[in-house]
């Protein structure tokens, strides 16, 4: 028994969730287990790296404990109203808790059609599996709230989307999998008991210090505004692009969730999209912030029920909590470019500065990973040849320049250790991951090996791994992303 299961999302009225088993696969075959993740959450990773477990993990076998639910939701898909979305791919396996005391679910995704799945086949390839499993580790390794991939494993079968691709199976663990779209599901439904049971379930799980005040709903709802405005400013510090930031993809626990058409930037802009589908440039690395205060209002709107029972009263409540949005997140913004500066103070010449930096790095089409590296060394040895390099005319960054080195206050020692603690020597690149993809594809896995490895440390020079430094040649660029499904 490799989990030791305590369900309580199972145990919520049947309107929360459609019982639902995996659908078993033909050849199940374990392509990476995460042993460390398995350890910290509590699970044999001994049990489940044998035959049994790998059935378990595939969706074979029912694992001891385990209540298989599908779970209901609703959501904006790009600003669309959808009722009715719910685990189209996914199982719910139930919950474990750590010895950390936290609960976590274990989900099954790829594992076959639900009654959500809206003439879906259900399954995942391996290259949208591999996609979520390096990303997903890669964004804990960088210390972003994440959810995490346990394993995953190959199910001996094709799986037909732009041809024939290998089918696969990830195995996720989030703290939850309640989504803004698991409010919305209930609350257009106008069933408030629903609600009340949802919000509850929340507090408890996610919340408990809200339990404790006069409003704690109230409580919840600033909680969840405070980590969603930290998570995307976060986000936005490594270059990081979600692709589908809808309501059912924003989750209440403020982990990132759902790897699907996202990718880090490589050359700065600050209107760069990748999903091939958001033609209007919604999900941008610079909207993030202004789509997670939408989707939160639509949140908010959800609460309206539980906050007062005097209609006016709740909406201005919810108002007001909204309204501290933008200062939470432009606190955790401008604090983690500072850092990625090595400026250690925050003023408004020190925000003017950092936001002069994007227009300075898209005039000169600069790679942003790579910039804040060079900048680091830079600070470190006193001489910066190689971030004029960078720029195709060095002039306004110069001029930039000098006043960073006016406001910088700290002795180089201290902005140096700030800085390599803020700017990652490696992540996730586009287009690493497609080779990593099209290798597995073809039966190579050893470049997902590598570049999982090299992904795990992500702030540490590797002499023998400089290569994963390097931005794409031009015949390398990945120009859209897709979300898999």
């Amino acid at each position: 028994m490799p989990f030791t299961f305590d369900n309580s999302y199972a145990r919520l009225p049947k309107q929360f969730y459609s019982a639902q088993a995996p659908t078993p696969v033909t050849a199940p075959a374990l392509v990476k287990l995460n042993r460390k993740l398995a350890t910290e959450i509590g699970a044999d990773a001994d049990v489940l790296d044998t035959s049994e477990g790998i059935e378990m993990l595939a969706g074979n076998r029912i694992a001891e404990g385990s209540t298989p639910i599908a779970t209901a939701y609703a959501g904006h898909q790009f600003g669309g109203w959808n009722p009715q979305l719910g685990d189209g791919r996914a199982v719910l396996l139930g919950e474990v808790v750590g010895a950390d005391g936290i609960r976590r679910d274990i989900q099954l995704k790829g594992s076959g059609p639900t009654m959500f799945s809206r003439n879906g086949d259900g399954r995942a390839t391996l290259g949208a599996v591999l996609r979520e499993y390096l990303v997903s580790e890669a964004m804990a390794a960088l210390g972003l709230p994440t959810t995490r991939a346990l394993a995953a494993v190959t199910t001996g079968e094709q799986i037909l989307r732009d041809g024939y691709e290998p089918g696969a199976i990830l195995t996720r663990v989030a703290q939850s999998h309640i989504r803004v779209g698991t409010f919305q599901f209930h609350y257009s439904r106008k069933d408030t008991d629903a609600l009340r049971l949802l919000a509850d379930h929340v507090i408890v799980r996610h919340y408990p210090e809200a339990g404790d005040t006069d409003n704690p709903v109230r409580a919840m709802l600033e909680g969840v505004v405070a980590r969603q405005a930290e998570l995307v400013a976060r986000w936005m510090h490594f270059g990081f692009i979600h692709g589908v930031m809808n309501t059912d993809n924003c989750a209440i626990s403020g982990e990132t969730i759902d790897y699907g058409p996202c990718a880090f930037i490589d050359v700065f802009h600050p209107e760069t999209v990748f999903s091939s589908i958001d033609r209007q440039g919604r999900y941008a690395w610079n909207n993030q912030p202004n789509i997670a205060h939408w989707n939160l209002s639509q949140f908010a709107q959800t609460l309206i029920p539980l906050l007062s029972d005097d209609e006016d009263a709740a909406t201005k409540i919810a108002q007001e909590v909204l309204n501290l949005f933008p200062e939470v997140f432009a606190k955790e913004f401008y604090a983690g470019f500072a850092r990625k500066l090595g400026v250690l103070e925050d003023s408004m010449e020190v925000r003017k500065l950092i936001t002069d930096l994007f227009s300075v790095m898209t005039d000169g089409e600069v790679d942003f990973t790579l910039f804040f590296r060079h900048l680091t060394s830079s600070v470190t040895g006193g001489e910066y040849a190689t971030v004029r390099m960078m720029f195709k005319d060095s002039t306004s960054f110069d001029a930039w320049l000098t006043r960073l080195e006016d406001l910088a206050g700290a002795d180089i020692g201290t902005r140096v250790a700030a800085m390599r603690q803020a700017n990652p020597v490696y992540i996730p690149r586009n287009h690493r991951i497609e080779e990593v993809i099209a290798a597995a594809n073809n039966g190579d896995l050893r470049p997902f090996e590598r570049l999982h490895e090299v992904l795990s440390t992500p702030f540490d020079e590797r002499p023998d791994s400089a290569e994963y430094e390097n931005a794409p040649r031009p015949n390398e660029v990945v120009q859209a992303t897709f979300c898999g499904t």
